[in-house]
């Protein structure tokens, strides 16, 4: 359960209980005022006389008079039922687990508390859940930010630190940490939403947050960015592009990007190659040989007068006319 829930349950809680402990001090006072009217006593006997009645303890002689008769049967009707309705009150905030609920997400706040350069996850379904996994892999803590209780329950029982609440709620990325954390990731189903995520976590950390944002929408990408996002990914522009060029490379292992305009590639070297037996350093051109993986061994940082051979796997890095160009050398299909 999230905390404004829990929180909303537990003043709806202590204002029944305020009204219940208001109405049971106005019987008693009610009811001593009666009873000293009735028996004919002073004020102070009557109240005494009202709490013994309504506590049904029966520590005092009961009324003498008539009066004073049907005044006890008003107060032990009244003053059972209001604490019978009390008691049932208590038992079942209890029953209902709303304590718990509350103690769980004090232990949860706590700990937030004390984390320092995290990842707020804003959204938990299925790019938010495979970021976490990957981000917790390397040994970084992740807090998760999700709208759907079945969705932070999931997360709860992973593992994973999940507040209920919508992420571009300044008050709920506060208690996420975003004060002490290393970064926001913005990864909802909603453009929108994402674009206002975005601006909260900007507008409250200023320039010192990381800010990563998901876009659907192509369109959507320039107004992330100016919303403040660092950086903007595309889940189907990004697999669009790795699948058009896998199908353009196919001798191409693997390609990581590490900038707008830049890359570091795996590329085969194949039999009959231009390269073979040329030296690294006549091959490589304006791109850089940062690797080179042969007969199932990695070599970083190849002296540059080392012969290519057929079979080699360079590891590449270079802007991307510089890789275009170093791959038209290898006489590679561009």
């Amino acid at each position: 359960m999230g905390a404004r829930r829990s929180h909303e349950e537990l003043r709806a809680f202590a204002r029944r209980m305020l009204q219940l402990l208001s109405a049971i001090a106005a019987l008693l006072v009610v009811g001593g005022v009666a009873l000293a009217l009735a028996e004919d006593v002073d004020v102070w006997r009557g109240l005494l006389l009202s709490v013994d009645t309504v506590a049904t303890v029966g520590s005092y002689a009961p009324p003498e008079t008539t009066s004073g008769e049907i005044v006890r049967l008003v107060l032990v009707i009244t003053g059972v039922g209001t604490l019978f309705y009390a008691l049932v009150t208590v038992t079942e905030f209890f029953v209902a687990g709303h304590l718990g609920d509350l103690l769980a997400e004090r232990r949860l706040q706590r700990m937030t508390d004390s984390l320092r350069d995290h990842v707020i996850i804003c959204g938990y379904g299925r790019v938010g859940s495979q970021v976490v996994r990957d981000l917790e892999g390397a040994g970084i803590t992740c807090v998760v930010i999700d709208e759907d209780p079945d969705v932070v329950a999931e997360a709860h029982d992973r593992g994973v630190s999940a507040f209920l609440g919508a992420a571009s709620d300044d008050e709920v990325l506060r208690r996420a940490g975003i004060a002490r954390a290393g970064g926001v990731v913005a990864c909802v189903g909603s453009d929108a939403e994402n674009v206002f995520i975005t601006l909260s976590a900007r507008e409250l950390r200023g320039e010192g947050l990381l800010i990563i944002a998901r876009a659907a929408d192509e369109a959507t990408e320039s107004k992330l960015r100016r919303a403040g996002a660092d950086r903007v990914v595309s889940p189907y522009k990004a697999s669009g592009a790795e699948i058009a060029r896998l199908a353009r490379h196919p001798q191409i292992s693997g390609a990581l990007g590490i900038a707008p305009g830049f890359r570091l590639d795996e590329i085969d070297v194949p039999e009959g190659c231009p390269a073979v037996g040329r030296a690294i350093a006549e091959v490589q051109g304006q791109a850089f040989v940062v690797g080179l993986r042969r007969d199932g061994l990695f070599v970083p940082r190849p002296p540059e007068d080392t012969r290519v051979e057929a079979g080699d796997v360079l590891v590449a890095m270079g802007s991307d006319r510089d890789m275009d160009a170093l791959e038209r050398r290898l006489d590679l299909p561009s």
